[in-house]
């Protein structure tokens, strides 16, 4: 989870950048905390789809992630089998 201040400095940094540029430390700072806010984000929308739900008119409720996996799923099969009907 990346932090206020976190965001606070990765602002301050990119302020910095436009104003006067940035040393290599502060760069590599900067790349850093953008890789860990981006994972902090994509993790949270991850935990945000898994859960979410659809009611369909019939009133059957669909577990979106459970109908994801599935899908992977049956397509690993069908390129397993695709490749080895075709040798690979």
């Amino acid at each position: 989870m990346i932090t206020q201040e976190q965001i606070d400095r990765i602002n301050e940094l990119y302020r910095k950048s436009k104003a006067e540029g940035l040393t290599s430390k502060e760069a590599e700072e900067q790349k850093t905390l953008r890789q860990e806010y981006i994972q902090a984000f994509k993790n949270n929308l991850r935990g945000t789809l898994e859960t979410i739900k659809i009611q369909n008119p019939d009133g059957s409720v669909i577990d979106v992630k459970k109908r994801h996996d599935e899908k992977m799923e049956c397509e690993l099969k069908k390129e397993m089998e695709n490749a080895r009907i075709n040798g690979n």
